[in-house]
């Protein structure tokens, strides 16, 4: 039977929806079989791991920049710093190194 989804409903009918989907999830929720102390399980071992990318609390965050030395260049491909004898070509008088050639070739 086809059903026109642009007429508007009747209360009546709105108000049984939203019992069968509440008496849907009751039921859902009574034959998933888990009870709430994984949770608190689950929250424990958790706390135990760090995300990479986390912030870390109290380090030291002072780093040293040594600026591009006589014998390295930055790749205008990848942006890498890279040793002299990385160096592939120049093109249009940006250096390429040996690695971003081989792959732009």
């Amino acid at each position: 039977m086809a059903q026109d989804y642009d007429r508007p409903k009747d209360k009546d009918e709105e108000d049984d929806d939203e019992e069968a989907v509440k008496s849907l999830a009751g039921a859902q929720n009574d034959n998933d079989g888990s009870d709430d102390g994984d949770d608190d399980d689950e929250e424990a071992i958790a706390e135990n791991y760090e995300l990479p990318g986390a912030v870390i609390k109290n380090a030291d965050s002072s780093v040293t920049v040594i600026p591009t030395q006589e014998d390295e260049f930055i790749c205008s491909n990848c942006f890498l710093v890279k040793h002299r004898s990385q160096l592939a070509y120049m093109k249009d008088g940006q250096p390429i190194c040996k690695e971003c050639a081989a792959e732009l070739e």
